[in-house]
């Protein structure tokens, strides 16, 4: 008996639904990523479905009197949190790259401290900083991303490695073209051209070493975020059947509300004053403070429209169970 058909085995006289099909999709999953943990650990093919196995036929013997819908509640509250742990090699890389980019932190405080003596503009010190940060940044970045894409949770399933891996090389270029930015713009001085360049046409009223320094991220984040761009909008959906059900009545529950004249209304009234103000506020901030500052509005303004969403969004009564609903 293979590990389908012993998950079919304990299923035997029960409606064939979509609900019960998608559920059990997802505990071959468990079963299967179950085998492969204990195989990992030494046990041979045969074994470690012997003992997999044997751990879900005692939770089948539990439920083997509950009715469908319970029997499913006492296999996901048992069973299914069985594969939801982390692996201890996945929490030490966790650590390790968390460590990893505390060390590129301190590493640059020390390097910035230890060169701002003997560097009266400051300038190379901080280059000196970034560069020293940068490769812990870049190699941080680069862990969590493949970390957390191939981490299963309760939501979702874990992405393949291969996709994964793609993933992380666009978040390798942005994150390096992000940490390479300020060296480069501390590492020219100011209205200078690079060494080795004689001369550097101006853009605008720009100075040398912005431009070089927005080229720079420019090269790197460019390709990065159009292979990211890419990945996103081919990306299969991988949340568990509970969780799509989830979001399938969080998107109605969000239609009915929008669509409702009066909440309609009355979110366009708030926006509108909302706008209004923060605009006779900057208007008068400028005048009074400077127009350098007085811009500042408009981020409160999005916040406090933000706020005012969130409000009328409150969950009603009958709703605050969907989760559990979604979960049956």
């Amino acid at each position: 008996m293979n590990a389908k058909e012993f998950i079919d085995s304990l299923f035997e006289g029960y409606e064939k639904t979509k609900d019960l099909a998608d559920f059990k999709e997802e505990l071959l999953g468990n079963l299967n990523a179950k085998i492969e943990s204990l195989m990992k650990k030494g046990m041979d093919e045969h074994s470690a479905f012997e003992k997999a196995s044997a751990e879900l036929g005692d939770v089948s013997a539990l439920a083997d009197e509950l009715s469908l819908k319970k029997r499913k509640e006492v296999f996901e509250e048992v069973y299914m949190d069985i594969r939801r742990y982390m692996p201890a090699g996945r929490v030490a890389a966790y650590v390790l790259f968390g460590m990893d980019f505390l060390f590129g932190v301190i590493a640059a405080f020390i390097t910035w401290f230890s060169s701002a003596q003997s560097d009266i503009f400051g300038m190379l010190s901080l280059t000196a900083a970034f560069a020293a940060l940068m490769p812990f940044f870049v190699t941080a970045v680069g862990g969590f991303t493949f970390l957390g894409l191939t981490q299963e949770t309760a939501a979702a399933y874990p992405m393949k490695k291969r996709r994964a891996a793609w993933y992380t090389l666009a978040a390798l270029l942005i994150a390096f073209g992000i940490s390479l930015m300020p060296v480069v713009y501390f590492a020219i001085p100011s209205g200078a051209a690079p060494a080795g360049i004689a001369v550097l046409p101006q853009i605008g009223s720009a100075p040398h070493e912005v431009v070089w320094a927005l080229g720079t991220l420019l090269a790197f984040a460019l390709p990065g975020g159009g292979l990211l761009a890419f990945l996103v909008l081919t990306e299969k959906d991988r949340l568990k059947p509970w969780a799509k059900e989830f979001r399938s009545g969080a998107v109605k529950r969000e239609m009915e509300l929008w669509n409702n004249p009066e909440i309609a209304a009355r979110f366009g009234m708030f926006s509108g004053a909302i706008w209004i103000f923060a605009a006779g506020l900057f208007v008068l901030l400028g005048f009074v403070i400077g127009f350098r500052f007085s811009w500042l509005t408009f981020i409160f303004a999005v916040a406090v429209q933000l706020l005012v969403q969130g409000l009328m969004s409150k969950p009603r009564d009958g709703f605050t169970n969907n989760l559990q609903g979604a979960k049956e």
